[in-house]
């Protein structure tokens, strides 16, 4: 079961849990045309890793691309996307690698029930 946490208890949440990353999942469109993630401003580094591509094709080599993060497995891991739903995807699948991972829920733009990292006036790149 992954962990669910809003965009608008993050800044706690990286309080709570000092050796995490961020891994923003969206596509290089998304992070260009709706604005990135700028964790360091909160304390937690910030990487951009695509999941699925902008023509829906999912990236096979998104694990392998990871591991060159050389994040170590101690790390709490948040992911990231639109919504919530590719980073869940994202979480699922670390998790099978032996990360502990947590689900931004409502993603960088919103879910409709929380109003994502943008919205959350969270900073931004």
């Amino acid at each position: 079961m992954i962990k669910q946490v809003p965009s608008a208890d993050i800044k706690e949440y990286v309080k709570n849990n000092p050796k995490s990353v961020l891994i923003d999942v969206r596509t290089e469109e998304e992070w260009n045309g709706d604005g990135k993630p700028d964790g360091d401003k909160i304390g937690i580094k910030t990487h951009f890793l695509t999941i699925q591509f902008a023509d829906g094709s999912f990236n096979n080599s998104f694990i392998e691309d990871f591991k060159k993060l050389n994040i170590e497995q101690d790390y709490q891991i948040l992911t990231m996307c639109m919504g919530g739903v590719r980073s869940q995807a994202a979480a699922e699948l670390l998790t099978k690698e032996n990360y502990t991972c947590t689900n931004i829920s409502d993603g960088f733009l919103g879910n409709g029930q929380n109003p994502g990292w943008k919205n959350s006036n969270l900073p931004q790149k």
